[in-house]
């Protein structure tokens, strides 16, 4: 008498269907990491905007307190976003020491380039440039995203 072996395994067609299964599922999963990609840069751009805009109104209002020293015309907010990192002497100290704002800058989570300095990640805006086209000047009243790309709100990056 012979005997018939079976042979365990997969056939070809399941072998498809599962592939086919596998791919539907990797076409649902794979946008839905990418746009949770995406908010998790605008929640980190929504951060580091918060963080450099509070400490450039910490500056101007030490500015206003007399703790900084000012030159005749100027608007009261620092020349340059490493003068919130380097600090600036408390003229109402008696020993000088400094006001320091920020201990780092942080980057611009849009710009392209990861070598780049943090500091020159961003566009910024002087005191005396008009909101509806910012631009770089003698001082630092705000910054922005130098990124053209548009946020999942419909808003540019860069008129955050």
């Amino acid at each position: 008498m012979s005997r018939q072996q079976s042979i365990s395994g997969f056939t070809f067609i399941e072998l498809i269907v599962t592939l086919a299964i596998i791919a539907v599922l990797a076409s649902i999963v794979y946008p839905m990491a990418e746009l949770n990609r995406q908010r998790q840069l605008e929640r980190e751009l929504r951060l580091a905007l918060r963080e450099i805009r509070l400490a450039l109104d910490a500056y101007k209002q030490a500015g206003d307190e007399g703790r900084i020293q000012r030159r005749a015309g100027d608007s009261g907010y620092p020349r340059s976003l490493q003068e919130l990192i380097e600090g600036v002497e408390d003229v109402k100290d008696p020993s000088r020491r400094k006001l320091y704002f920020m201990r780092r800058i942080p980057r611009d989570p849009m710009f392209s380039d990861q070598a780049a300095p943090a500091h020159l990640t961003w566009s910024t805006r002087s005191y005396s440039s008009p909101p509806d086209k910012p631009t770089a000047g003698a001082d630092v009243f705000d910054v922005f995203a130098k990124s053209e790309a548009i946020g999942l709100n419909g808003v540019p990056y860069k008129e955050w």
